[in-house]
């Protein structure tokens, strides 16, 4: 007999729809599995067979042949276990092919009969073709959010097949976790001294500027950067539906209400590998770092002590918000459109400048700074050092303002910019910043002076030029951009420690 029914695969952060084919027939007992499939695919034979003796339930001693279509894709993950064992039990004739019609299976199943959820169920279900999604029951709350199908948990495979038969009604969703109380986000209210940088920190967050700290240890790079994301207003639903996507496909586990709302962040360690930072992979193909950090802020601590190669992998998503990532079996284009944020010392020792402190011999430093190519820096919109705090602002100053206060006007300086049809400055098009980040004559002077000098490159003066105009939403200024708002975006990306480092 022949079976099919529908079920998924994730390829990036997309749920590819298959479709599960079983064709059970006399001759040798056997068990294959064709199109494409990996190696968890292929071990569903096991899996399955043990799982349906475990439920008491039959084991064909005849010969199976399982087809998953289209055979060109490949198939990946262990979700395919459910549709695999249902096809089977239909194929056999234990239940009617008309009890599975418009209902789509994703699970994996275990050698007792229980059913386990599998990373990317939101990409999965969203690719399912049928009106019902039989799912494990801990992963209901995400098959919820693509609010197209009714949703049907299971947690073993008894009740999949009692609900099938008719013998048992499906079983009633779990009720969902109370979201435990969120700890408080750091503020920046904690941070002493540091104007320019807290103030570069605020512009970073209104203009969603790529922003660069520098100088010495203990100065509060870290403590500055880890207060960014606080400073973003909520995720619109759009962004919020792409990051949910990307952290289910990725296995992160989604915040209790299922939907990620507020922005993330990512912060990876220095020794992340181009496939954890970038994404890809043989056949997953899972996003990385850049993806997860979509909608929210990429932290890169102790930049200089990332790979050079990692590094530069990160110039082209920085420009188009995407990781188009090429392989031998398949191409993916996974979302990238983040906040970075980045801290390094001037060199290895950190204390460059100070002769009498730093232990680094002049090949260490040119080899530190070789780390941080000038195509690199020139996609950072701002570049702040931040110098250790003076000791009457750690002992005896007051806190700054809190992040409270600098969030309000984030949001007051992005809803100017949403009137200007982007979600942020730095989203302008080239081709529209004469329109809309016009300037006067005395900017003009300033800008001209600047790429004369070969201060700015032609890429860095609209980046500068959007930062100006960031500048000017903060402040509620109407009109043409001036010389002054042009002469603070200039002097928040030229720093004579990072001028040295892209040389």
């Amino acid at each position: 007999m022949f079976a099919t029914g529908p079920s998924a695969t994730v390829l990036g952060v997309e749920g590819r729809s298959v479709t599960v084919e079983v064709h059970v027939s006399s001759g040798l007992p056997g068990f294959t599995v064709v199109g494409l499939p990996d190696a968890s695919v292929r071990e569903a034979r096991d899996r399955v067979r043990a799982a349906l003796l475990s439920s008491k339930l039959p084991w064909p001693l005849r010969r199976v042949t399982v087809n998953l279509a289209p055979s060109g894709i490949r198939k990946v993950g262990s979700g395919l276990d459910l549709a695999i064992a249902v096809g089977l039990m239909v194929a056999s004739g234990e239940v009617e092919p008309a009890a599975v019609n418009g209902v789509g299976f994703i699970g994996e199943l275990g050698l007792d009969g229980s059913v386990r959820p599998v990373a990317g169920t939101v990409p999965l279900v969203d690719a399912l073709a049928s009106e019902v999604a039989v799912v494990p029951a801990p992963s209901a709350h995400e098959a919820r959010l693509v609010g197209r199908h009714r949703v049907r948990p299971v947690g073993h495979l008894v009740e999949v097949f009692g609900a099938l038969k008719g013998e048992a009604p499906w079983p009633d969703p779990p009720e969902p976790p109370a979201p435990p109380s969120p700890p408080p986000p750091p503020d920046l209210a904690d941070v002493r001294g540091q104007p320019a940088a807290r103030r570069a920190l605020e512009v970073a967050a209104a203009g969603g500027h790529h922003l660069l700290l520098s100088g010495p240890p203990g100065g509060g790079k870290t403590m500055l950067a880890t207060r960014l994301a606080g400073l973003l207003p909520p995720l619109a639903p759009e962004m919020a539906a792409l990051a949910t996507r990307v952290h289910s496909a990725a296995g992160v586990a989604l915040p209790p209400g299922g939907m990620v709302v507020d922005p993330p962040f990512r912060a990876p360690h220095h020794s992340s590998t181009m496939v954890a930072l970038v994404g890809g992979g043989t056949a997953t193909m899972r996003p990385g770092e850049l993806s997860l950090a979509t909608g929210g802020v990429l932290f890169l601590d102790e930049l200089g002590e990332f790979s050079p190669s990692v590094l530069d992998a990160l110039r082209q998503p920085l420009e188009d918000g995407i990781v188009r990532v090429a392989r031998a079996r398949a191409s993916v284009d996974l979302p990238a459109r983040f906040l970075l944020v980045a801290a390094t010392n001037p060199c290895p020792c950190g204390w460059a400048g100070e002769p009498a402190r730093c232990r680094c011999s002049e090949a260490s430093r040119h080899r530190y700074r070789r780390r941080l190519s000038g195509p690199l820096l020139d996609r950072f919109d701002l570049r702040v050092e931040v110098a250790r705090p003076a000791v009457g602002d750690l002992l005896g100053g007051e806190g700054g303002e809190p992040s409270a206060a600098v969030a309000a006007r984030v949001a007051a300086a992005r809803a100017r910019a949403r009137q200007r049809g982007v979600e942020h400055n730095s989203a302008i098009p080239a081709a529209d910043l004469v329109a809309l980040a016009p300037l006067d004559a005395s900017a003009v002077r300033v800008l001209e002076a600047s790429l004369q000098q070969g201060r700015l490159t032609a890429r860095g003066m609209g980046r500068v030029r959007r930062v100006a105009l960031t500048l000017a939403d903060l402040e509620g200024h109407e009109g043409a951009l001036t010389a002054e708002h042009v002469a603070l975006a200039l002097g928040l990306r030229a720093e004579p420690v990072l001028q040295d480092a892209a040389a």
